[in-house]
């Protein structure tokens, strides 16, 4: 029997507008397709009716399924002679799990094809009318997870580290570690003053944002009660927002 094949697919940040090309392309020809919770409903409308669509979504400290399963699934529908999609939120290898995927499928000898996508980390401030760079505010941007694996023995983020080593910093799945974000920075050495944006449901009719400083950020996120998805922004290019907000909801 011939052995299928497995896309890693990048859906992009939930507006159906930003998915690629490529990945539209995919999922015409899939005849699984392996999805995300952040992928919205309009995407999965371009799935062929012919082709079995299996959910398997995952939240912070909540997973309807183990990953071992998920791989499990890709790779005996692969090797059943399927082409299967799987379709992740953003884009795969940023903080998606992707890697870690795409090695099971490898080292279980399938052909694998990775599709990126438009990761939220540029496409929600972009949404925001906040540019990442900027050569009068920022010349150098990193992109960090707010959310670790609560196994590990040693985290990997160092905020304090962090605060004086890069102009802008773009977080993802950091609203419920905000507090401990925020004075790992301050304590690291960042201006309490530095501008702070958070951007809930970013490219979508359901975008709201709110903006702060270090100093008063936790307490205005609390009041507003943003909850994920969301992306923070932590930078002087935040101070754009006002001038470049474009998106019309």
């Amino acid at each position: 029997m011939k052995i299928g094949k497995v896309y890693l697919v990048g859906a992009g940040p939930s507006n159906p507008e930003l998915l690629t090309l490529k990945a539209l392309k995919v999922l015409k020809k899939a005849d699984v397709v392996v999805y995300d919770r952040l992928v919205s409903k309009a995407v999965l409308r371009l799935i062929p009716a012919k082709a079995e669509k299996i959910y398997v979504g995952q939240r912070s400290g909540r997973h309807l399924m183990p990953q071992e399963k998920i791989c499990g699934i890709l790779i005996e529908r692969a090797r059943s002679g399927r082409v299967v999609a799987r379709l992740k939120g953003g884009d795969p290898f940023l903080f998606g799990r992707g890697g870690e995927e795409a090695l099971k499928i490898k080292r279980a000898g399938i052909q694998l094809e990775v599709v990126p996508g438009i990761t939220s980390a540029l496409a929600v401030p972009t949404y925001a009318g906040i540019p990442v760079t900027h050569r009068d505010y920022a010349s150098s941007v990193a992109m960090v997870t707010g959310h670790e694996d609560p196994t590990k023995l040693e985290k990997h983020v160092k905020w304090e580290k962090l605060a004086g080593s890069v102009d802008t910093l773009v977080v993802l799945m950091g609203v419920k570690n905000l507090k401990a974000m925020v004075k790992g920075l301050i304590k690291g050495g960042r201006d309490r003053k530095t501008n702070v944006a958070i951007i809930e449901w970013g490219t979508t009719r359901r975008q709201r944002e709110i903006i702060g400083t270090l100093e008063d950020i936790v307490k205005k996120a609390n009041e507003s009660k943003m909850k994920p998805p969301a992306v923070i922004v932590v930078g002087d290019v935040v101070s754009l927002h006002k001038e470049l907000s474009w998106f019309k909801r």
